[in-house]
């Protein structure tokens, strides 16, 4: 099994008050995932994902997916690539 990681993007399009933050911790937390997304000042919304790579990398993937397979509320625009860290989160996923 793979070292945990901690990944976190930025998603931009529509993604502010149509439930994507909800969708996203629905999507982490059936990837066994741990962590928060949170919308910023600027209409983004930044997702912070930990646990496996593979997992992380899946949820990416979920995240950019065009056409999405799994109801994604909203729309995407672009999802930056992600930035790979240390993980810090202690449990659970949080919507902020």
């Amino acid at each position: 099994m793979s070292e945990p990681v901690r990944m976190t993007a930025v998603v931009s399009g529509r993604v502010q008050g149509v439930g994507f933050r909800w969708w996203t911790r629905r999507q982490a937390l059936a990837l066994g995932l741990r962590g928060s997304a949170r919308n910023t000042d600027d209409g983004k919304v930044e997702v912070v994902a930990e646990g496996t790579r593979e997992a992380c990398e899946r949820l990416h993937g979920l995240l950019e997916e065009f056409p999405s397979t799994s109801d994604r509320p909203g729309w995407v625009r672009f999802v930056s690539a992600p930035f790979w860290g240390v993980p810090r989160e202690p449990d659970g996923f949080r919507e902020r």
